[in-house]
């Protein structure tokens, strides 16, 4: 073990700077891409009718206030627009524009993305979507919730697979505060979501999954 401890060090040492610095890069985007997988695999798991790729974030728009990316997977992989895309069983956002080998990817923080949900421990159902007013504060908004509704904050909001666009079952966010509607005679939720957006470097979009589709 010495021996190849020693022989190990003097490679290094002889690796020229951009040699080392692209060791480094090659070392980071390996670790990344096991730790997505690592969170990916109980997911897997649990829904054997998931196809899915793996994406990593190449590029964000500074100017988008809802922090949408570029991933370096599209049309080629199988992605098409519409794909959901999570993080480990955290919902990030859907596939909004696709080509050959990239995909524009809305966040849950974008009012362009709608999304069946239910609050967990009162099965009461909605559906979550971005909100002008409140992306700022990195959070969205559950709409639908009746004027009796029993949603309060620290409940959990996952999908429901109302619509056929996610699968069900997959977690959003918590409720941080629950409010009456101005534009109908119900209520919305505020949701803070579980996925860290501008943090993510790796997801996946799930290619198909059993009841895709279906209204």
């Amino acid at each position: 073990t010495a021996k190849y401890k020693k022989i190990g060090m003097f490679c290094l040492r002889n690796l020229t700077f951009q040699e080392y610095r692209k060791k480094l890069v090659e070392y980071d985007d390996l670790k990344n891409k096991v730790d997505a997988y690592e969170e990916f695999y109980g997911v897997k798991q649990k829904n054997q009718d998931f196809e899915f790729c793996y994406g990593t974030v190449i590029s964000r728009d500074a100017a988008d206030a809802y922090d949408s990316f570029v991933l370096n997977t599209g049309s080629g992989d199988g992605v098409e627009i519409g794909d959901p895309v999570i993080y480990g069983e955290y919902v990030v956002g859907i596939v909004k524009k696709v080509n050959f080998s990239t995909c524009v990817v809305y966040t849950l923080l974008d009012p362009r993305v709608n999304i069946g949900a239910l609050e967990s421990g009162t099965r009461e159902y909605g559906y979550v979507s971005g909100d002008s007013s409140l992306y700022k504060n990195g959070l969205c908004k559950l709409s639908g919730l009746d004027a009796s509704t029993s949603v309060v904050g620290g409940g959990v909001v996952c999908t429901s697979g109302a619509g056929g666009v996610f699968p069900d079952g997959l977690l959003i966010g918590q409720v941080k505060a629950v409010h009456n509607d101005d534009v109908s005679s119900g209520f919305y939720a505020e949701i803070k979501p579980f996925a860290e957006f501008s943090k993510i470097s790796d997801v996946f979009v799930i290619t198909s999954f059993e009841g895709q589709g279906e209204e």
